[in-house]
């Protein structure tokens, strides 16, 4: 009986042992619909992350400079910083409050307090330099018209920097911003002034015109067609000038124009956000900042 007891248990063993073996070459050779599946998503998520990776790094790399072409908006239209998103400074969060102790949860109210009212005194001080800026006359502030009516950032070209020009191959220094449209279109003053200059020509830039503004402003229209002020002339915001042209070394029919400041070219782009919606600023800027080649 005994014989039989161990013989009946021997078998049993041999039998968990051959499938559990069979089990293990079974898993490790064999993959089933669900392991196969289940390799692939992770495969599909590693490569997901990765490109997610580099997303982040080129929206953090476009956000950075966003922030740095509002800085030097406001400093060239109101002397002044920037105010940023959030001035409690988003990236310093208590997480899970619960576990937090409450010594530490007051602390960080009470830092993110002081950086409100310091951010607070910066704002009031802005504000301040924005109303006596205001007060001294709106004509010291840029000229923040479009000169062209109807324009869409389709029609944006090169705008303030090194320029590849179309003629020559070469870079070269471009002081303004080429506007594309359709011959004979109107060009019109971007703000108030006295037309401190009119040159006809057909070489370099063409026919110019050149409007002094108060505040220090210069702004200069050029490759135009038909002249239709005179040296001397006070012009009102939005009157006709001219007409665009292709006058001079011109590629293609457009309007070249630059803004300056005390002698000192400045990026046309950050003047005419008073004249578009946000959307159409920011494809005004990305337009001017991406177009490596100049049309003149």
């Amino acid at each position: 009986m005994w014989k039989v007891i161990k013989k009946i248990l021997g078998y049993i063993a041999v039998s968990i042992s051959l499938a559990i073996f069979y089990y293990v070459v079974f898993a490790y050779f064999v993959s089933t619909d669900t392991e196969k599946r289940l390799i692939a998503e992770n495969r599909m998520y590693a490569e997901a992350y990765s490109r997610l990776i580099e997303e982040a790094g080129l929206i953090e790399d476009a956000v950075e400079e966003l922030t740095l072409r509002d800085d030097r908006i406001y400093m060239d239209v109101f002397n002044a910083n920037a105010p940023i998103p959030d001035p409690a400074n988003p990236g310093e969060y208590v997480n899970v409050a619960d576990s937090v102790a409450e010594h530490r949860i007051a602390r960080y109210v009470e830092q993110k307090l002081d950086r409100i009212y310091e951010n607070a005194s910066d704002v009031e001080a802005n504000f301040r330099k924005i109303m006596d800026r205001l007060q001294n006359g709106a004509d010291s502030l840029p000229p923040l018209c479009l000169p062209l009516d109807g324009i869409s950032y389709a029609q944006v070209g090169a705008s303030l920097g090194s320029k590849v020009n179309p003629f020559y191959k070469v870079e070269v220094q471009h002081d303004g911003l080429d506007l594309l449209a359709q011959q004979g279109a109107s060009v019109y003053a971007s703000a108030d002034g006295v037309v401190t200059e009119v040159i006809r020509s057909g070489k370099g830039r063409g026919n110019q015109v050149e409007i002094t503004h108060e505040g220090g402003y210069v702004t200069l229209y050029a490759h135009l067609g038909n002249i239709k002020v005179s040296k001397g002339q006070k012009v009102s915001r939005g009157k006709v000038i001219a007409t665009v042209g292709i006058s001079g070394s011109s590629f293609a029919p457009h309007l070249h124009y630059e803004v300056h400041r005390h002698g000192v070219a400045i990026d046309p782009v950050n003047c005419l956000f008073a004249s578009l919606d946000a959307a159409e600023y920011a494809n005004f800027m990305y337009m001017a900042s991406k177009t490596g080649q100049s049309l003149d």
